[in-house]
């Protein structure tokens, strides 16, 4: 950017939501993922108008735009590759009401995840989708990564609960999708396009959610297994005789022993794998459920299953599944985080498939994931100084992706493509496909202004590239 064009921005904001030192620069170069781009300048906008202003601007002088929030991606979402302008849209917050007699909550993009899941429940609602990172994550980052977690597997994701946007387009008008009902058919359905598609058809300034009764009751189990392939034959039986729970979380060895180093829980640390099973509903219906579901992992060779008796217990079940991030961090310092998803009928195999990976390239791979909807996490520890073992890690994640897609899977459950997992897009969408994909975002965004760099890989680029 030219320095008038910096000085002209500037005249939009105050200098405490303007930044253009060095240090400024360099905090808003990463995110969760890997990899680190310097931005030009970054902008703090409170209202859709600065947004507005500062598109327009950007189309003007075809320079590019980043849309930020909480930086949780683990697919290099907002990463600002070709530099330009960084929009961090977490003071975006002023505004979260709930309508507790038409269901609904409105809500400002940079609200917190976690906050909203409080203030729906407060009045005896529920607002399903709980990525990992809810309590830092913010909506508006989670809406166009369509984020989920382990509730989707019995309710979906993220885009199942947005019925209604506020977004600023790639030309910088303000439009309005969707609205406050359930039901609506009139027009084309933007508001679905638009959530997940990792910020490269607009930037959402407020958004209407859909939110459910909360459930009465719930039940939780952990399950211990030889081996993770025991684990998903259980998995897979669990859903086969027709029991749909809340939640069904995979651990392998190595995710358990780092908790255990991490925090001790009281993991049996010899265990090949565990699974925390989570039913809802009624009182009854939960009591039953949670009884059929530790007879069936027993019939499928689980060595130990514990049933939580209060809330206490049920606490400390799901403490170990939260502790595996920071855990799985510190046994390296390089963590490269996959999440590819496979049918539900394949997680045995591929659970086989990540163990011969790992063994291939001799790599410390460990997975875990919310394995009941097929969405496993591989999460690959490493050193990104140590260049012959990166090259390993590439071809090792090139391994993942082929295989996910090769038993009818997705690159991608709900980490995004982002600029990690572009060079694969064509892999599963063939090359009509990503074209149709491209004709619209150049019909939104002619000048390529919004998010750059991200989704469409780069003339050449044919695999990820880590070093």
């Amino acid at each position: 950017m030219e320095n008038w064009q910096i000085e002209q921005l500037h005249t939009l904001f105050p200098s405490e939501r303007f930044f253009t030192s060095t240090a400024d620069l360099y905090s808003y170069s990463f995110d969760a993922s890997f990899g680190e781009y310097i931005p030009e300048v970054i902008c703090q906008p409170l209202h859709v108008e600065e947004i507005s202003t500062v598109v327009k601007k950007a189309n003007e002088w075809k320079v590019p735009i980043y849309p930020r929030g909480s930086a949780t991606s683990l697919s290099g979402g907002p990463l600002p590759v070709k530099g330009g302008i960084v929009l961090d849209m977490s003071q975006m917050k002023d505004t979260l009401t709930i309508d507790q007699e038409n269901m609904i909550a409105t809500v400002s993009p940079g609200v917190l995840t976690a906050d909203i899941h409080r203030a729906a429940e407060e009045v005896g609602l529920f607002y399903p989708p709980d990525p990992s990172s809810a309590l830092i994550s913010t909506i508006g980052g989670n809406l166009l990564e369509n984020s989920s977690g382990p509730k989707g597997l019995k309710y979906g994701t993220t885009k199942e609960y947005v019925i209604g946007l506020e977004v600023v387009t790639p030309t910088g008008e303000i439009v309005k999708t969707g609205g406050k009902t359930v039901k609506n058919v009139t027009g084309f359905d933007l508001t679905r396009l638009i959530v997940g598609s990792e910020g490269l058809l607009g930037i959402v300034t407020e958004a209407t959610l859909r939110l459910i009764p909360k459930p009465q009751a719930q039940k939780t189990l952990l399950a211990t297994f030889h081996s993770p392939v025991d684990c998903g034959k259980a998995i897979t039986e669990v859903l086969r005789h027709g029991v749909l729970p809340a939640a069904m979380e995979l651990m392998d060895n190595a995710c358990i022993r780092a908790v255990e180093h991490f925090q001790p829980s009281g993991l049996p640390i010899d265990a090949g794998a565990l699974l925390i099973l989570e039913v809802d509903g009624t009182d009854v219906s939960t009591e039953n459920e949670i009884g059929h579901c530790q007879t069936i992992c027993e019939h499928a060779g689980a060595i130990s299953v514990q049933v939580a008796n209060n809330e206490e217990e049920r606490a400390a079940i799901w403490k170990a599944r939260k502790m595996v991030s920071p855990a799985v961090t510190e046994l390296g310092p390089t963590k490269i985080s996959e999440d590819a998803t496979v049918p539900r009928g394949k997680i045995p195999e591929m659970m086989e498939r990540l163990q011969e990976i790992r063994e291939r390239y001799q790599l410390n791979l460990v997975v875990f994931g919310h394995a009941g909807d097929g969405n496993l996490h591989p999460n690959i520890i490493t050193d990104k100084r140590n260049t012959e073992e990166m090259k390993r890690v590439e071809d090792a994640v090139s391994d993942i992706f082929e295989t996910a897609v090769e038993l009818g899977g997705t690159l991608s459950g709900e980490h995004g493509i982002g600029l990690l997992k572009a060079p694969y897009l064509e892999m599963e969408y063939g090359t009509a496909g990503v074209n149709l994909m491209k004709s619209i975002k150049h019909a939104w965004d002619p000048n390529h202004v919004l998010n750059p760099g991200k989704m469409f890989a780069e003339e050449g680029q044919t695999k990820v590239v880590l070093t």
